[in-house]
């Protein structure tokens, strides 16, 4: 039985992969490392700073590095994605409509801290959410299914009754390993580069959303 939906948010409830490329190119000719925009997308897609830095870097650095660098890029990132944020459609109508439902809600994201409390403040829309996850709460990435069964704990519901919404490979491999049905958004993906799951939507506008999250909107 559904109790709660999870939401991913990078290419959830916001579609900002774009937004981080450009910040990465950016910062990348700052500290002038050689950036190729195309190998870029291919390689580091979906990967954490840690991996990226690591990758993009011919220097073995700290992790106080790692994450000093990190920082500085995702500061880029916020600056050159604000004028522009806005959730994906249809997003703000399915919270409401779930949370009307007595539906629990929280974000599972591997962005850092900073970057939800920009997305849920910019959106205004924190107060729908029982739960907020980030990467500093948690050891393992996805597609370790770790985060998301801390969200299900801070939720207080097993993981078989929660859906989660995804639109990355290891993501939805990692709601899966949680043994949590998945919804996976075509924001970032085609359908035939991504792994099965219980239902495929471009957005939450598909007009089969509401028949599969019980809900009325």
């Amino acid at each position: 039985m559904q109790k709660a939906v999870i939401f991913d948010m990078d290419g959830v409830i916001v579609d900002n992969h774009n937004y981080h490329v450009k910040a990465w190119k950016e910062f990348c000719a700052i500290k002038n490392i050689p950036f190729d925009e195309q190998e870029f997308r291919t390689k580091y897609f979906g990967k954490n700073n840690h991996d990226i830095l690591t990758g993009l870097l011919t220097k073995d650095i700290s992790e106080e590095e790692v994450i000093h660098l990190g920082e500085a890029k995702e500061e880029l990132y916020r600056k050159i994605y604000q004028p522009y944020i806005k959730p994906v459609e249809g997003l703000k109508k399915i919270i409401k409509s779930l949370k009307i439902t007595n539906i629990s809600l929280a974000v599972a994201t591997s962005a850092r801290k900073p970057n939800l409390d920009f997305i849920v403040n910019s959106l205004q829309i924190e107060p729908y959410f029982d739960a907020l996850v980030d990467a500093s709460m948690v050891q393992n990435s996805k597609p370790d299914p770790e985060i998301f069964l801390k969200a299900a704990y801070q939720l207080g519901v097993e993981p078989q009754d929660c859906v989660v919404f995804e639109d990355s490979v290891s993501g939805i491999n990692a709601a899966k390993a949680a043994g949590m049905r998945v919804v996976a958004l075509l924001t970032t993906h085609n359908r035939n580069e991504l792994p099965d799951a219980s239902l495929f939507v471009k957005d939450f506008t598909d007009e089969s959303l509401p028949d599969f999250l019980k809900i009325k909107l």
